[in-house]
């Protein structure tokens, strides 16, 4: 239940708020010498100010690379270069855009939601197959339940969190 929303935390981390944060280049991988290989593992990864990355290769041949792997990635940036780093400018968000995204992190919470209620489920079924005396079966049932209870509070938390900064200008 736990693992839910830690799961959810790095899912959101992919949303970008209008604000410049290196996690929104996690999935982002880069051909480098016949391999695909994450971004951070062949660049670093800064933040100048609020609203520009500064991706700065170890080795200046990758530059173009590493251009060509953002541009293909889904994140809707668009990399300036100049030679030797490569700025990527955060675009403000209109309300509009920020409606769409507290959308998507509702969605999001409530895939994790389902994940929790997955693990009570199964807890439950591996409960009920032990050959447990009725009452301690119950309180089983009962520590289960408050322990969903307590894995949905949580990813309740961590998206109503993520909708403030969101909607915050």
């Amino acid at each position: 239940m736990n693992k839910a929303g830690e799961a959810l935390q790095v899912q959101l981390g992919k949303i970008r708020a209008g604000v410049a944060n290196p996690s929104i280049l996690r999935d982002v991988t880069v051909e480098y010498y016949g391999a695909q290989t994450p971004l951070n593992q062949i660049a670093s990864i800064s933040v100048p100010e609020a609203r520009v990355l500064l991706i700065t290769p170890f080795d200046k041949t990758a530059l173009k690379n590493i251009e060509q792997a953002i541009f293909a990635s889904d994140l809707g940036l668009t990399p300036s270069s100049d030679g030797s780093v490569i700025r990527l400018v955060i675009p403000a968000l209109t309300e509009e855009s920020r409606k769409d995204l507290a959308k998507e992190v509702k969605a999001e919470a409530e895939k994790a939601k389902v994940a929790v209620r997955n693990v009570r489920r199964d807890a439950l079924d591996h409960a009920k197959k032990e050959d447990l005396p009725e009452d301690e079966l119950r309180k089983i049932e009962k520590d289960i339940q408050g322990l969903t209870d307590r894995g949905i509070k949580n990813v309740d938390q961590i998206a109503s969190d993520k909708e403030k900064e969101l909607l915050t200008i």
